[in-house]
Order: structure tokens, then sequence, then C-alpha cells
């Protein structure tokens, strides 16, 4: 949230290819001291040398404070942030971090089921890793789906670990992941996590919706789910900034974020797409327009927080805690 978070200079001290197209980046301390904990699904905040800000999943070990690993997918046609990583050279370079932070936890269940496209792996491989090493290891399986396996990171750390079964599935050779076989015939307290292209999240959300109670599926996105029908509050409003002292206007072509930024540079912020939860802020007064992925249905109807990148406002008027 919009309050204070670990925020330090880590260097780069490792740069290398974990795949076709994958590089795996090592940051730590420069002075030795040691880092925040962190659980598995937790992620942090990178401000790359440009300036752009980019949230990437922690998939190293929680246990070793003295190192975070990410991994980083280069998209060409993507934001810039993933090129300026796979361009530039950054080893011993120092970079701006933020948290870590956590959207994804992973919660006690009895099984698991792990569904992982590409990059998805990130954030699941912990989780995975953590289940393997406890001594009284639930149950869980991994369906981990990638465009070959040459693109497919973390193959040979998957292949180390015991007490689950893990099925890679590359695209070219075996088509698109079974999810029927992975998903059907679960006993009632499986839980699901899902992480990866939105085309698979919205795949296993349909099945999981089906077959399994509400609750079982848990899902981290990379990027917003399309949004299908205009919001009939997208017009202008006030937000008045209760610590700051000031109000201003939010017209309709700008977002919440960008005229807060103006009056208060330094609030956090990362996605700008409601997926990171890197400025959830809270709300003081009025009513929150909410289009963000991260917030439950009854936590948006409480109104107590907002993600203002793509949040807008119900009411003619927001206050919030800024």
């Amino acid at each position: 949230m919009n309050t204070a978070e670990p925020v330090r200079e880590l260097t780069v001290v490792r740069a290398e290819p974990e795949a076709e197209g994958v590089l795996g980046i090592t940051l730590a301390d420069p002075g030795g001291a040691p880092l925040p904990e962190w659980e598995p699904g937790a992620h942090i905040d990178v401000e790359l040398p440009s300036g752009l800000i980019r949230s990437y999943s922690l998939c190293g070990r929680p246990e070793d404070r003295h190192a975070y690993r990410i991994a980083v997918l280069h998209v060409a046609d993507g934001r810039g942030g993933s090129t300026e990583i796979h361009t530039t050279r950054l080893v011993g370079r120092g970079l701006t971090v933020r948290g870590p932070r956590n959207q994804f936890p992973l919660i006690p269940a009895p099984r698991y089921v792990f569904v992982a496209g590409g990059i998805g792996i990130t954030p699941v491989l912990p989780m995975i890793r953590e289940l393997a090493e406890r001594p009284d290891a639930p149950r869980w399986s991994l369906l981990y789906g990638g465009r070959s396996l040459d693109t497919m990171a973390f193959r040979t750390e998957l292949a180390a670990l015991h007490g689950g079964e893990v099925t890679l599935w590359p695209q070219d050779s075996h088509g698109l992941p079974d999810l029927d076989r992975a998903l059907t015939g679960l006993p009632a307290d499986t839980v699901v996590y899902c992480c990866g292209p939105e085309g698979l999240l919205e795949a296993v959300r349909s099945r999981t919706e089906r077959l399994l109670p509400p609750g079982a599926l848990h899902l981290e996105r990379f990027q917003p789910a399309a949004r299908t029908t205009p919001s009939p509050t997208d017009g202008s409003f006030e937000v008045e900034l209760r610590r700051t002292g000031i109000t201003l206007r939010v017209p309709a072509d700008r977002s919440l974020l960008d005229v807060v930024r103006e009056a208060v540079p330094g609030v956090a912020y990362s996605c700008e797409q409601g997926i990171c939860g890197t400025c959830e802020t809270k709300v003081v007064e009025g009513v929150p327009d909410h289009h963000d992925m991260l917030l439950t249905d009854a936590e948006r109807e409480t109104g107590a927080t907002m993600m203002i990148c793509v949040g807008r406002a119900r009411s003619s008027r927001l206050a919030l805690d800024l």
C-alpha cells in the first residue's frame, strides 16, 4: 500500500540466461546487509536506469536473506522494461528496489495443483520448492507450458524437486496444455494456483468454476484482463489528498495516478494496469470505482482502499490518505 515500504539501492551481481529469451537477475545489498524477508508469491518493484518501474516475482529462496533473484522474459513488443533489461549492461549497477510485497500468497491446503505458462513459472517455483522440502509435504502437481523446451526456465531445478509430479508441456511438440486432465476429478479440498498469459488464466478459471468450490483458484496476472464494457463513471471528478492538504481535478482523459503524482511525486506505483498492488491507497471519503485485478468483491464493496493507477470515482469527490 502507499505507506512506508522497504526501499533500498541494490546492486546487480548476476545477469545470465535462464532460458531462451529469459534473463535471470540477482540483486544484493552493496554492503552485504540482509534483505527484507519474503514468502513465496512475493514480488519487488525495480526502478530501471531509464526511470521505468516494473514488478517482478521473486524466484529464489526466501531463506537466502542476502540475494533477491528475478527472471525477466524479453517481450519485444511490450512496454519497454524487458527490452531495457535485456539490452543494458546491468552487472555492477545499482537499482532502486521497493518491497517485497505479496499479493499471491501460498495458503495452507492438503493438496495443490499449479499451472504455469511461460514466465509465469517465476512465482510458482518458490511455492513448489517450499512444499517439496517440507517433512510433511502435501500432495502437489505442476503443469508447466511454454512455446518450446528451450524457452522454459528452471527446468533443471524443477526436475530436482521431490514429492510431486512435474509435467513439462512444450507447445511446439505437444500443442496446448491438457487442462482437462490436470483439473478434472480433483478432491474438493484442492487449491489451484495459476500464473501465465491471460488466455491460460481464463481457461483455468472457467474449468475450476465448474469443477471446484469457490475460492479454490488463485491467479497471478502479468497483464490486465480485457475490459469488456466502458465504465459509466469515467468522467472527471475531484480528489482531495488529505495529508497533503490539496484538492485536484481529475479529467476524463487522465488517470488518477497521473494527477496525484503532480502533487506527490514520490507516490508508489509500478504496473499502471491494476495488477501489482504497488499503488494501493487508503480511501478516506467517497466511493471508488475499481478497475483492478487484485481486490476481492468484498474488498471492493468496503471501498477502504483502491488502486489509483486504474481506479476512478463513483462519487463526485474522493479523499485519499496521501
